[in-house]
């Protein structure tokens, strides 16, 4: 009875999701009816490239011609090729690796030394891979795009390669013994595929295995195994999700401990952020009895870490949103589907959890209290885990760039506004620290302060930004001041030492601005999920909010006040733009997604649909969107600043579509911008170094002319 009662009441509601989902769908096919600049979404297409090629004509000519522009495109060069910088290290294979970039070595260079010579002042490198040499050797516009290698060995590695700086990447097996091409080795042609090592001779591989098989989104949804010396046809299906998935594509994942524990672990994404784990056990693939919006995070000394974004009642506990909790691993394999975790961090009121690394026989966990960092190292003991802080710098971020698996070695950045970068080597047994890099001052700060205030939101919410400036600033709104934030998918935005940003625009009397608004996860999963969706206006009226406690301030006016964002803060900065033209005189749109009603149908922008809401299928979504999306808000006649639309013909990901659709409706309305789009990249600011300072000078120059003249 219960059975047939599922089965009408499941049948009631489908009837229920079509009868809603229908006037969408109407609403959807009549702006596309009425959209005349689709045929720009085709990427490639000669039609569309001409009119890239006419507009970025048009912007170089303006700001190329100014008498600042080549002063700050040599500025950004230097810093860009700078041979001072740190270089970023990684525990591999009983070495340290880093992959550089420079003027000799534009598409880089992978190199490796020892931790002894690492630590000196001049490091004696040896080149494993010249990545500028590969690609003219075999004609291709390679960027590298990291590296995973099979533990515990660490002798064989699977390199990704991209064509010109997109997602999508070729995969090909690397001997660490010789320093070549593995003759024979694995390979996986040019696609998204993710991929993972279950030993030195197996793989597990996401992928398209026959035409159509990816998601609306472009990923994959089918993991299969692959044994050495087999062909890709040969490989053994493991798991399969369905092509109408959410997210980023089902992904495989192996954890591996220094006791030589393993856990396999496949997660299924349904959209953004819910998920479905699995498990690889002897009786197969289990489902792992996690929350939707939960991961597994760590595997040490037998015991599994399990990072949760909802409430999680498990075992007869609650563990709240935030939370880090663990379970031991022949538990969790002997019964994924009944867990008694035991929490190991719950968050504070003003805390966030960051992240975690596992060395040898150590957790290292991150914190944000208040927006400044916090490290511990949690020891596994009889009864669960201590923990003891590290003792690093108050008052600024803290990131774990790498954990060595065969020691209690961890390098940690610490990075502020105003002073350089410095790089550490913990011991996370001992807790002894030891700075051995620092980042050589690339801007004068000593004039400089920053300050850390609120602003209150239209509904009250108070909001926490940091301000850059000069100690002796005049407070009669007459400052050029920049702002930026991102508020979305939980991502947390800190202070960092900017060379660019601090020679390029302090030096010169900016003022900058960094806002964490709503939509981030400076204060735990809530903050994030406060602007889901249809609430998304309170994330807009955040960020603006910020920017009238400046004015009220007079730290800046709106003459001098611009702002700017990328990927989703270049959505920000759309939505700022058409709703609120009158806060600035000059709005940076970097890489953007804008056209909220089609994004499904454009590069990756279907896996962002637990982000944004599904315009298809959510009436609320659709209109929300309809009166907010950027392309579809624009106005004739209304007094908009002159904005500076960047992006990049290879982004695979948000896609150059948005960013033209919206400047072509700009000059359909004789609205003056500013377009440009470089041929490669990504989804980013350039494929090389020289790419790169070239679009940092457009971007100074063009906030020069508008805030400092």
């Amino acid at each position: 009875m219960r059975f047939a009662f599922s089965v009408a009441a499941s049948a009631a509601l489908a009837f229920g999701l079509l009868a809603v989902a229908a006037p969408c769908a109407a609403q959807t096919a009549a702006t596309d009816a009425a959209d005349p600049y689709i045929w720009l979404e085709d990427a490639n297409g000669a039609r569309a490239m001409d009119w890239v090629n006419a507009h970025n004509a048009k912007a170089t000519a303006v700001l190329e011609a100014d008498k600042r522009y080549p002063t700050l495109y040599r500025e950004a060069l230097t810093i860009a090729e700078a041979k001072d910088r740190i270089p970023a290290g990684r525990f591999l294979h009983g070495e340290i690796y880093n992959f550089w970039q420079d003027a000799d070595h534009v598409r880089g260079i992978w190199r490796k030394a020892s931790l002894a010579s690492y630590r000196t002042e001049t490091p004696q490198w040896t080149t494993v891979l010249d990545v500028t040499a590969l690609g003219k050797a075999e004609g291709k516009s390679w960027v590298y795009k990291g590296a995973s290698c099979a533990r515990p060995a660490e002798t064989r590695c699977l390199l990704n390669l991209s064509e010109g700086g997109e997602d999508a990447v070729t995969i090909r097996e690397f001997d660490l013994t010789t320093d070549k091409f593995v003759d024979g080795g694995f390979m996986i042609p040019k696609s998204k595929a993710r991929v993972a090592w279950e030993d030195q001779d197996t793989l597990l591989i996401s992928n398209a295995w026959a035409p159509g098989e990816l998601t609306a989104s472009g990923y994959p949804y089918i993991v299969k195994r692959l044994k050495r010396g087999q062909p890709l046809s040969a490989a053994v299906e493991v798991y399969r999700g369905d092509k109408s998935d959410g997210g980023y594509g089902v992904s495989p994942e192996v954890l591996r401990d220094a006791k030589g524990n393993t856990l396999s672990v496949i997660t299924r994404p349904l959209d953004t952020f819910r998920q479905e784990t699995y498990v690889l056990t002897p009786k197969g693939t289990e489902r792992l009895a996690i929350p939707m919006k939960a991961s597994v995070d760590e595997l040490i000394d037998g015991r599994v870490l399990i990072r949760t974004e909802e409430d999680w009642t498990a075992g007869g506990k609650t563990f709240p949103a935030g939370s880090l909790a663990w379970t031991t691993l022949a538990a969790l394999k002997a019964d994924p589907a009944h867990l008694k975790p035991t929490l190991l961090y719950a968050l504070g009121p003003r805390e966030s959890l960051d992240e975690t690394a596992s060395t040898e026989g150590k957790l290292l966990v991150t914190v944000l209290d208040n927006v400044k960092s916090r490290a511990y190292v949690y020891t596994p003991t009889a009864a669960g885990f201590s923990r003891k802080a590290l003792a690093l710098p108050d008052n600024a971020t803290i990131r774990i760039t790498a954990a060595d698996d065969h020691s209690n070695r961890a390098f940690v950045d610490v990075t502020s506004f105003l002073t350089p970068t410095s790089l550490w080597l913990a011991d996370a047994a001992s807790g002894s620290l030891a700075r051995i890099k620092t980042l050589p001052a690339k801007f004068d700060a000593s004039a400089d302060v920053v300050e850390q205030f609120e602003a209150t939101s239209k509904d009250g919410t108070k909001v926490p930004y940091f301000v850059v400036h000069r100690r002796d600033i005049k407070y009669d709104g007459s400052n050029p001041t920049l702002m930026t934030a991102y508020g979305g998918f939980q991502i947390s935005e800190t202070p960092a030492y900017s060379a660019n940003n601090g020679k390029l625009w302090l030096e010169r009397g900016g003022v900058y601005v960094l806002a964490n608004i709503r939509g981030g996860g400076e204060f735990g999963p809530k903050w994030h999920e406060a602007g889901l969706v249809e609430k998304r206006q309170v994330i807009y009226d955040d960020f603006a909010g910020v920017a009238e406690d400046l004015i009220r301030r007079k730290i800046t006016s709106p003459r001098r006040l611009g702002i700017q964002g990328g990927s989703n803060g270049g959505l920000l900065m759309g939505v700022e733009f058409t709703e609120r033209p009158d806060l600035w005189n000059a709005v940076v749109i970097d890489v953007p997604l804008l056209d909220m009603i089609r994004i499904s149908k454009i590069a990756a922008g279907a896996s962002w649909q637990g982000e944004y809401g599904d315009v298809n299928a959510n009436p609320k979504a659709m209109a929300f969107w309809l009166k907010t999306s950027p392309y579809q808000n624009l106005k004739a006649g209304v007094k908009y600043p002159e904005p500076f639309i960047f992006t990049t013909t290879k982004d695979d990901r948000v896609g150059p579509q948005h960013a033209r659709k919206f400047a072509a409706r700009m000059e359909e309305m004789h609205l003056p911008f500013l377009f440009y789009e470089n041929t490669e990249g990504g989804h980013g600011s350039g494929a090389d170094l020289k790419q790169q300072a070239h679009t940092q000078a457009l971007t100074m120059t063009y906030l020069q002319r508008k805030l400092m003249d």
